[in-house]
């Protein structure tokens, strides 16, 4: 045919091509695979899409920003990194996948640092890497890096779109491929996974955008997984062995509670049951929840810093079970190693099971949810028990009762540190912040001292507040952007950030977009340097500690508000901040940041004097 071809006359040629282009054919687009991966996601339920701007992803994004289901709905983040995180935080908030769409080269690599956060965190993301061709790969060529698997063990999976879709056989691939990747963003554990799209010239369509409605969709619906009675029974009777159990609730364990409410939780009287003792981190959202704080325990750091061996040794469970992911409280975590449980059992419905504190025995492999009613129908009312079992229980629940009784007094009594006129610092504020919060607040909490504070002081019980923070992998690198994707994503809903200097201005770009975020309250204590190093051991006593430690800054987020469009309140007094928190939480107004003043070395003082409380209330 080739041959054929070449040796018809010139006019010949001519008619040929136009008999071939004005076939009654549809022309289908080169890209129309590319282009029908918005229809894919639509039909899944995807609505949320991050993307940043780059010419060898214009196919994508005009693509999105052409498809009916996206009209008004794309977000588009600049920095890469920034997108990433915020992309990460409108998961966190709506329990959903989230699209990431970026051009080649390092754009990819700056999504990194979030997707190890969604991997640890198992949030979902879908990330769209827009890539050179093959054949182009290691040619000089610009803009051009080695982006196969970019993520390598930080995500679930990693797909190759096909270079070519022209074939059927090829187009039925690339669709296949996107279905499998949104699928595995939300089957258990959820994570991210990217798929790398190598895109040829020419980027920018002539003709019409069209998207085939007959594309295909694959769903997976996966059947809970259920325990067996024979397996029910045995875990009862073991349970009703033991009389020291304890319940320790890591991150995303809210999610349970909220289940077990709708499931009519009160029919099976927890603490009645069971018998036991629950531990909740600020992260777990167990403690925040009403229905669930007189049972649970939420003051531990304080508990294990004021404990002597002798009555952590009393504290010490011999049956742990265990919940959700990552813990706030190194101390707690040493606790469970130093004083190992005879049996830990960690329910969690798939993938990989740390074992955390060094005593793992058994992995439940079914949902949360499933696995604690399962447990409530198997094992003996507490009040069914014979009666010194039912003694060395309550026993138990007491010395745990007391040691949080002791915890609560160095925070609230009359005469506390925290009630006795202290000097301004930054650890007595965030005590105040947190009290003053509205009711139904998505807190989000930076890393480093802002999220250790919290977990100290503990969540204000009776307003619904739920927690949120980077725990995955506990990086300052995105805490800001995380907290703006939140507010993006629940607009009605008030969202506070409680961030150190360090992690704010480290994510000032979190803020570069053009999507207002009226909900969105960052309180920054800034003390111009990582003063998280004048308290923890190590790093305070070294002579280096303000030259390699610190890293010192003379800062302001004034020129930041500003820049963004956001209300400044500079405190530095008491009595400033007294006036400035009511108008600073309300709704009204719109975004705004509260920057608190404070000295290192008067936190770290103050500091001390709390260690030194803690040791007097449990002396």
């Amino acid at each position: 045919m080739l041959r054929l071809l070449l040796r018809t006359p010139g006019s010949m040629r001519h008619m040929l091509n136009m008999t071939s282009i004005s076939s009654t054919c549809p022309i289908m687009s080169s890209l129309q695979a590319v282009h029908n991966i918005p229809e894919i996601c639509a039909r899944h339920g995807i609505t949320d899409v991050v993307l940043s701007p780059g010419s060898r992803s214009a196919p994508l994004t005009l693509a999105f920003a052409r498809h009916p289901a996206y009209q008004g709905k794309l977000r588009v983040v600049p920095d890469e990194r920034a997108a990433a995180f915020i992309a990460l935080g409108i998961a966190q908030a709506t329990r959903r996948p989230v699209v990431l769409v970026c051009t080649s080269g390092t754009a990819g690599l700056n999504y990194a640092p979030a997707v190890a956060e969604a991997f640890f965190q198992q949030i979902p993301l879908l990330i769209l890497t827009a890539d050179r061709p093959p054949e182009w790969i290691d040619q000089l060529d610009g803009q051009t890096i080695r982006q196969r698997n970019l993520y390598g063990a930080h995500a679930k999976a990693a797909f190759d779109f096909p270079p070519d879709t022209s074939h059927p056989d090829a187009k039925w691939h690339a669709g296949r491929i996107i279905n499998e990747a949104i699928n595995l963003t939300q089957a258990a554990p959820a994570g991210p996974v990217q798929v790398n799209i190598p895109l040829r010239e020419p980027f920018y369509p002539k003709e019409e955008i069209v998207y085939d409605q007959d594309v295909k969709i694959i769903r997976e619906e996966g059947a809970m997984q259920q325990i067996d009675s024979t397996l029910a029974g045995k875990l009862g009777n073991l349970f009703d062995s033991y009389s020291r159990i304890l319940f320790v609730f890591g991150q995303q364990s809210g999610q349970l509670w909220q289940n077990l409410l709708a499931r009519k939780w009160d029919d099976y009287k927890l603490e009645e049951t069971m018998g036991a003792v629950f531990v909740g981190d600020s992260i777990s959202n167990v403690t925040s929840n009403e229905e669930f704080f007189d049972v649970t325990h939420n003051l531990q750091d304080i508990v294990m810093a004021g404990s002597s061996d002798e009555q952590k040794a009393l504290l010490k469970p011999e049956l742990l079970v265990t919940v959700g992911l990552s813990l706030i409280s190194k101390s707690l975590k040493q606790f469970l190693r130093q004083y190992p449980a005879q049996e830990h059992w960690h329910i969690q419905a798939a993938g990989e099971v740390p074992d955390t504190f060094k005593c793992l025995t058994t992995v439940i492999r079914t949902d949360p949810t499933e696995g604690i009613l399962m447990l409530l129908n198997a094992v003996t009312a507490e009040h069914l028990l014979p009666e010194q079992k039912r003694k060395e229980r309550e026993a138990y629940r007491s010395t745990w009762d007391q040691a949080t009784f002791k915890a609560s007094q160095v925070l609230h009594a009359e005469n506390s540190i925290f009630n006795a006129s202290p000097a301004f610092g930054e650890f007595v504020v965030m005590f105040r912040c947190l009290q003053n919060m509205l009711a139904n607040t998505a807190l989000h909490l930076a890393n480093s001292m802002a999220v250790r504070y919290t977990n100290i002081l503990g969540i204000p019980q009776g307003k619904q507040i739920e927690v949120f923070a980077n725990r995955g992998t506990s990086g300052i690198d995105g805490c800001t952007s995380t907290a703006v994707g939140a507010a993006l994503a629940q607009p009605e809903r008030p969202v506070v950030l409680l961030t150190g200097d360090v992690a704010f201005f480290y994510d000032r770009n979190a803020f570069w977009h053009n999507y207002p975020t009226p909900n969105l309250r960052v309180v920054l204590f800034n003390n111009h340097g990582g003063g998280i190093f004048r308290l923890i051991d190590g790093p305070r006593q070294q002579p280096e500690l303000e030259e390699f430690f610190e890293t010192r800054q003379t800062l302001t987020a004034e020129n930041t508000a500003r820049d963004f469009g956001l209300r400044y309140f500079p405190v530095s007094t008491f009595a400033e901040l007294d006036a400035a928190l009511p108008v600073f939480f309300a709704m009204e107004g719109g975004a705004a940041i509260l920057e608190i003043f404070t000295d290192s070395q008067t936190n770290a003082a103050f500091f001390e004097e709390y260690r030194k409380a803690v040791k007097t209330a449990f002396a």
